[in-house]
């Protein structure tokens, strides 16, 4: 009975289905943790758009105005939102019962996203966002379907629309899948500026995720050129001691 009832509601609701029979390939996100300017733009963005419902409870705002070149007076005045002292970390002052209320679910904490999802899967779900009326926030995501989450760079990128195109699923049933999104309202920024923008953000996160990587990249070039001068230096000594024997 509960096969049959199973196997209605597929017969009811397959022409509505969204894309997933077809198997969505990830974007590259070319992140680069050497770009600082990137990792200050990205800084900017998530604190502008994401503490507001995520936290990041493992980062200090100290640490990033150390770590990315930051005046802590520039950091102050234009970085920090939540709290009055620069010595504490990312927290968000909504409670999680209003989050749960409004959107079904408290929205995660994001200090180690990056490393949880990876950068390809954040580049790709940020950009996934279009119009979508069944859903309570207005919005779905190819990368993510049922997504919780609104499309919070909606500003930035505008409001992209769905075109469907009928494709066979596994169960051999014809259904709707999104072939494309296509230009609906428009953002403040070019497709091109949105792509950079959501690549700054996602080489923030992934910053986030392992601030040390940053001081790992130093020590590693240091070593690099020590063992570089150590190796001439050797074949220097290997020459001198070499060169009477025959």
């Amino acid at each position: 009975m509960c096969r049959l009832f199973a196997a209605l509601l597929v017969g009811l609701f397959a022409p509505l289905v969204l894309a997933n029979t077809e198997e969505l390939k990830l974007q590259n996100a070319n992140v680069d943790l050497s770009n600082r300017a990137s990792l200050q733009h990205g800084a900017k963005l998530f604190i502008n758009y994401c503490v507001s419902c995520h936290s990041a409870s493992f980062m200090r705002y100290n640490r990033i105005a150390a770590d990315l070149g930051i005046p802590e007076d520039k950091m102050k005045q234009n970085l920090m939102f939540t709290t009055d002292k620069i010595g504490e970390t990312m927290t968000v002052v909504m409670r999680p019962e209003d989050a749960q209320s409004w959107f079904g679910i408290a929205p995660p904490d994001l200090s180690v996203v990056a490393r949880s999802r990876g950068p390809d899967w954040l580049y790709s779900f940020l950009q996934g966002f279009y119009a979508d009326e069944k859903r309570p926030t207005g919005v779905n995501n190819l990368y993510f379907p049922s997504t919780a989450m609104p499309h919070v760079l909606w500003e930035l990128q505008g409001v992209k629309r769905p075109v469907y195109h009928t494709v066979t699923d596994d169960m051999g049933k014809e259904v709707q899948a999104i072939a494309h999104l296509e230009d609906g309202v428009p953002g403040r920024l070019s497709e091109a500026e949105f792509k950079m923008a959501v690549r700054d953000l996602v080489n923030f996160l992934v910053y986030l995720g392992e601030p040390a990587k940053l001081v790992r990249y130093k020590i590693g070039v240091a070593v690099l050129l020590f063992l570089s001068l150590l190796w001439v230096v050797m074949y220097l000594l290997k020459r001198e001691y070499w060169k009477d024997v025959h």
